[in-house]
């Protein structure tokens, strides 16, 4: 797999970063054990998790999984805090105690003395900037964290957030939605992101798995949109405006020989700014239809006709002057 600087960083990484919100819940350490050894036998290296992905469970499974079936040093961990709330003294959220002391918890439960990188995963309202950008600072210069990033922050968070930290703390990079059913980043967080040389993780890049196609001719059963947890998930991108995007990746797929989830996966991986899409999978399966997306680079005239179908207005200020 072809690997990619982050951002205006020193790491390299993967040009896919497999996902693991489902780790510990919906799939069990034996599935989560067959992805990450597919993931890597096919030159995987970034591994995404958070501290809130199924309350911790799955940064147990992952670091249960380093060291005797994958090597520690073949991985480049990253995961996340700020989602977590508790009634403790510093209740969760960006402040510096809960920060560090969400590290903390994640280097325990993965089995490790560093993460590669530590990203904030949303923005704090309630905590001022610096206090967020200082715990950052000492996470890298602990040693804990060797670099940072953010994840769901607006256009003018991210800058503020990018002009704000430490030259030993940069952010590198910015996680956030972004598929041809979701085009909204392109507005003004992309912009940010090429401006303080940041590099762009989308998640979701297959549309909640609207792109792939399933969800056409109904709902499968086994879908995450038949399930009572995700089906809002899924339901927020079955639109009259998704189905001709959908019908577009499609009838591009029949052309070129390969599967919608390719074609999809490929039209963001190669979006300006983008360093590697986050993939989940419900199971190996489904892992190994997107590492098919690998092999595929869609021609100019398909990336146009998908640019087009799936473009959203920008209007002021974001074209200005007109």
């Amino acid at each position: 797999m072809e690997k990619r600087q982050l951002g205006r960083s020193g790491l390299r990484v993967s040009r896919m970063a497999l996902g693991t919100m489902t780790w510990g819940g919906d799939t069990d350490a034996e599935e989560a054990a067959s992805q990450l050894v597919a993931f890597v036998d096919a030159g995987g290296t970034l591994v995404d998790t958070a501290d809130i992905y199924g309350e911790g469970e799955a940064e147990r499974v992952l670091g249960s999984l380093l060291g005797d079936l994958v090597p520690r040093d073949d991985i480049v961990l990253a995961t996340k805090a700020v989602a977590r709330r508790t009634d403790g003294p510093f209740g969760g959220g960006a402040s510096r105690g809960a920060l560090l002391s969400a590290l903390d918890g994640s280097l325990k439960r993965l089995g490790t003395d560093h993460v590669d990188l530590w990203q904030l995963h949303a923005w704090d309202p309630t905590v001022p900037v610096a206090e967020t950008l200082a715990a950052l600072e000492y996470a890298v210069n602990s040693g804990k964290a060797r670099y940072v990033g953010v994840s769901n922050y607006s256009g003018w968070q991210l800058a503020t957030a990018a002009a704000g930290t430490a030259a030993v703390a940069p952010l590198v990079s910015t996680q956030v939605e972004y598929s041809l059913l979701e085009r909204g980043v392109d507005r003004e967080v992309v912009p940010a992101a090429e401006h303080h040389g940041i590099g762009l993780l989308p998640w979701a890049p297959l549309g909640r798995g609207v792109l792939t196609g399933k969800y056409r001719s109904g709902t499968p059963a086994d879908s995450r949109g038949a399930s009572s947890v995700f089906a809002g998930y899924v339901e927020h991108h079955r639109t009259d405006r998704a189905a001709r995007i959908v019908q577009a990746v499609a009838t591009a797929a029949d052309g070129l020989g390969t599967s919608p989830l390719a074609v999809a996966l490929a039209w963001v991986r190669d979006r300006p700014g983008v360093v590697a899409p986050v993939v989940g999978a419900r199971d190996t399966g489904q892992l190994t239809g997107s590492l098919t997306a690998e092999s595929i680079t869609l021609p100019p005239a398909i990336r146009s006709a998908l640019d087009d179908v799936s473009a959203i207005e920008a209007g002021y200020p974001e074209r200005w002057p007109r």
